[in-house]
């Protein structure tokens, strides 16, 4: 799978995560410690195939940094 399409998998895969919560508010969804876990795996998911998409290395990268450096090549 080219990572595109990976990265569509797991974008896809957040909203499906929210649409089993749609009598929530995104304020409910996302609070940290009540995150729902399907949202939480999704996102994370998502997070890994941006990193690897872009020559992160994933254990070493923290999101802050991960953000920093996309918005400068941005």
């Amino acid at each position: 799978m080219g990572r595109q399409a990976k990265i569509e998998q797991t974008d896809q895969a957040i909203l499906d995560a929210c649409a089993l919560y749609l009598d929530y508010s995104l304020a409910d969804l996302y609070d940290e410690i009540a995150i729902p876990p399907e949202l939480r795996k999704a996102h994370q998911q998502n997070d890994r195939a941006v990193m690897q998409a872009y020559g992160f290395d994933i254990a070493t990268t923290i999101a802050t940094s991960c953000v920093a450096e996309l918005m400068r090549m941005y």
